[in-house]
């Protein structure tokens, strides 16, 4: 299985863009969450440092250890994404003549569409954690890069948004219903808490920003 943290960019982009099935959305997404919480880094690392900072020193300091941290789990699940998604894939392919073959079929999807939910989630609650700190950084960081904490936000909020689409399309699938509900209601409690939190993060910057 390819490492898609050891890709080019530009290798990863035609990658992306191929007719293979991976990297797909939920890569993707864990990608621009890995990008946001580079930027968010980036906005720690400008504020260390800096007298006027002196009284958030510290605080910036844990971020940039907890977003360098994020960073480097966020680019491991591009890469787990698609070792999920294997084994779906080739269920979808499996034969499905006899009785026999449907029971092995549905026991195999059961499975490989439980491990598919199970990356996209991961990707959600790193960018709850993600956005936290760049709520942080957009308050407390230097006002030279709030652009970019802002940037963090919206990268994150898309992150967010996009894997949890990764959750919603293999929970449509599953027929056990209970499992499937229990997936939904973990996505969308992370969605209804944290794209406000990016929304409020974008508008208090812009404001900021054409005042």
């Amino acid at each position: 299985m390819t490492d898609y943290s050891e890709l080019t960019l530009k290798e990863f982009s035609q990658r992306l863009g191929s007719g293979d099935p991976t990297p797909g959305g939920g890569g993707a997404s864990a990608l621009a969450g890995c990008l946001g919480a580079a930027l968010g880094n980036m906005v720690a690392h400008l504020t260390v440092g800096r007298k006027k900072y002196a009284a958030v020193q510290e605080e910036m300091e844990a971020v940039i250890r907890e977003e360098t941290s994020l960073q480097e789990e966020l680019l491991d699940l591009i890469s787990q994404d698609a070792v999920m998604f294997e084994p779906l894939s080739k269920a979808y392919s499996m034969p499905r003549a006899t009785q026999e073959e449907i029971e092995a079929r549905d026991a195999v999807m059961k499975k490989a569409l439980e491990d598919a939910c199970q990356v996209p989630l991961r990707i959600m609650e790193k960018m709850c954690r993600t956005l936290e700190l760049a709520r942080d950084v957009s308050l407390k960081g230097s006002t030279a890069a709030v652009s970019d904490a802002g940037d963090a936000a919206l990268l994150c909020r898309s992150a967010l948004q996009g894997a949890a689409l990764n959750v919603y399309i293999n929970t449509k699938l599953m027929k056990d219903r209970a499992m499937a509900e229990e997936y939904n209601r973990k996505a969308d409690q992370m969605l209804q808490q944290y794209v406000p939190v990016a929304d409020q993060i974008y508008e208090q910057v812009l404001a900021g920003l054409r005042a």
